[in-house]
Parts: C-alpha cells; structure tokens; sequence
C-alpha cells in the first residue's frame, strides 16, 4: 500500500467544482463580460474592416486606405521613413497575399487583449511598486499565469464565454498580463531616490510624485510592457483560434490540419509582418535597435 498514492489530493475535483459554481452563480457577470469585450471587439473591426461600405464601388479601395492611415499613424509615432516604408509595404503584402481580412481580425483582437492588460496591469504594477508585500503576493500568481499550459485555462474560459473571440482573448490577457505589471513596477522601483527626496521636499503629495516624477521615468519600461503584451497575445494567435477566434490562426489551424504548407507560411509570414509593424510603432527611443 502506497500512501501517497492511495490518499490523492482532490485538487481536480476542486477546480472543476470551483469553475461549476462559478458557472451556476456568476453567469450574468460573465455574459455581461463576455457582451463588453465582444462589443470591443466589433467596434474595432467596424473600423478596420469597413463593412459599411461592402457591395459598394468603394470596398475595394478600403484596405488600401487603411494602409495608408496605418503608415501615417506610424510616421506620427515614430518620424522614422524606414518605419513607414515597412508599414506600407508589409500591409500592402499582407493584402496581396489576400489574408487582409484575417490580419484585421487578429489585429483588433491583439489591440483588445493590450488595452486589456495595459489598463488592468499598469496600476497593479503601481501598486506592487509602493507596497513590495502585495508584489510578494501576487508574483507567484504571475508565475503561474505564465507558466501553466495554455490549454489548462482554455477548458474553463470556453466553458465560462463559450466560442468565440472572447475566449481567445480571456486566454490572451491571461498569458499575457504579467509582463505590463512586471514592468510597470521595474520602472517605478527604478526611479532614483534623489529625485522622490527632490519632489517631496518641495512638498509633491504622493500622487502628485507618482504622476510627476515616477511615471514619467517609468514609461520606457511601461512602453516596453506594451510591446511585449502585444508579442505575446500574437503568440497566441494560434491557440485562441483553437477556440472559435477569427484572425490568423484559422488558417494556419486550417493548413497544420491538412498540411498545407503554402498556406501555413503565408499566414505565418502575415503574423510576422504584423509582430515587426507593431513592435516598430510602438517601441519608443532608448528601448533598443530604432532600425
């Protein structure tokens, strides 16, 4: 007789009882949840896609205006000719290749996911800077968001918003929050001591300090959490299309399934071109190679 493994910790059990009253008892929340992020959601791709225009002259000519207003919002963001000159002819590919409406589709679900995170861990990451016992707390949480199997979370998000993209971006927020509040809180801890001294003894409330002195030389580290919040929810694009989103992990689902390999390189060089562009717009001066 094995008595460890005879007397088996319940911790299955548990989980599954844990996620069935949360099914019974809090499924109004979570459909209104799900009804917030799925709204989100349509509204971005209202946007990006233009479907207002569709059996119009115009459709056409929609993604090459958006082409457009992406290289111009990259010009705005970073002045770097280079920038826009991989914007425009990295989107103007994606839509040859004909995967424009997919790239829309994970685009707003990566944006979704970011804005997500972003409003969710930056002040979490405030607060785990000012008092290091919450930080203590919450990072082997983090710890476990970042570790544990995607498909472990998968089970219970389908079970709790159903198919769809608001699934995928449960799943997405999920893996991917950590790094903001990480980084968030580098930056904070970051700021040196003088300059706090400085604030203080010229009589800045605590807020006032953390909106005038700590913030700003936290945002390169808050910057860098954003991007790397929108490389890792564009890990997960794959993933979540296992789960009902839309976007470019339908096809490369679709071309591992029939081993399509044409397919699954178009889509993967479409994910790719979309990561770089991102990646490039958002990345500020001092956070690495401005190439």
């Amino acid at each position: 007789m094995n008595f460890l493994t005879d007397y088996k910790l319940p911790i299955g059990a548990l989980s599954k009882s844990f996620v069935d009253w949360l099914t019974t008892n809090l499924d109004v929340l979570f459909d209104l949840i799900a009804t917030i992020l799925s709204a989100s959601i349509n509204a971005m791709l209202f946007v990006l896609q233009g479907p207002f225009l569709k059996g119009t002259a115009l459709e056409p000519f929609y993604p090459l205006l958006m082409i457009a207003l992406f290289s111009l919002f990259a010009w705005f963001m970073r002045r770097s000719i280079g920038v826009v000159v991989f914007t425009f002819l990295g989107l103007l590919l994606i839509y040859n290749q004909g995967y424009w409406k997919e790239t829309m589709e994970t685009l707003a679900l990566v944006l979704a996911a970011a804005g997500v995170s972003m409003v969710i861990g930056v002040p979490v990451g405030i607060a785990c800077a000012r008092r290091p016992w919450l930080y203590t707390a919450v990072r082997p949480v983090l710890d476990l968001m970042q570790t544990i199997p995607t498909f472990v979370y998968l089970i219970p998000a389908l079970i709790l918003f159903g198919l769809g993209m608001v699934p995928g971006l449960i799943a997405t927020v999920i893996f991917a929050i950590p790094a903001p509040i990480r980084l968030t809180r580098l930056g904070i801890i970051s700021t040196p001591p003088s300059l706090v001294e400085a604030a203080v003894a010229f009589g800045a409330t605590p807020s006032q300090v953390l909106r005038k002195v700590e913030l700003p030389f936290a945002t390169p580290q808050i910057m860098a959490g954003l991007t790397q919040t929108i490389m890792l929810s564009l890990s997960m694009v794959v993933i979540a299309a296992l789960v009902g989103a839309s976007g470019l992990g339908v096809p490369v689902v679709r071309a591992l399934n029939t081993v399509n390999i044409a397919r699954g390189f178009e889509a993967g060089l479409c994910i790719v071109i979309l990561a770089i562009i991102l990646d490039r717009i958002f990345r500020i001066p001092g956070m690495g190679d401005d190439a």
